[in-house]
């Protein structure tokens, strides 16, 4: 079994696989900018009780695997994500300013995978050996 976290009033293992890419699909997350564009992701993730699992800055694009608290959203994380990762890498980065004239650095949208040891087929198989212990069936939640 996995290890799980505890907040104040739950106990949870939320994972995801987060993908999202640069405007344009633009190869300019090389070098001095990958490496900061890493940097800002640990950083905003460490302030935000996330934990990074593994993940991998590209040319164009990033992929981060994270373990999160449920207090957050995955909308909430990717936006935090891409909105300071944007504004400092265009504040550090003059030359880019002109690349991306409209202040967007990153595209709109991201991909976002649910991940873990846990398939659906498990919770489903655990469900139904803890109703037939229980001995419930009128007023259980409707079984596929």
């Amino acid at each position: 079994m996995r290890p799980k976290k505890h907040a104040t009033h739950a106990v949870y293992d939320l994972k995801v696989h987060l993908v999202w890419i640069t405007k344009y699909r633009y190869k300019v997350l090389t070098k001095d900018v990958g490496k900061r564009v890493r940097t800002l992701v640990r950083q905003t993730c460490d302030a935000k009780d996330i934990e990074i699992i593994s993940g991998v800055v590209s040319k164009d694009h990033v992929h981060l695997s994270i373990s999160y608290p449920p207090k957050l959203s995955v909308s909430e994380i990717v936006k935090s994500l891409k909105e300071r990762t944007s504004r400092k890498i265009q504040q550090e980065f003059p030359h880019l300013r002109k690349q991306y004239w409209g202040r967007h650095f990153w595209a709109i949208g991201y991909g976002a995978f649910s991940s873990g040891h846990v398939t659906d087929d498990i919770i489903k198989e655990y469900i139904r050996k803890h109703r037939e212990h229980m001995n419930h069936h009128d007023d259980d939640f409707p079984v596929e």
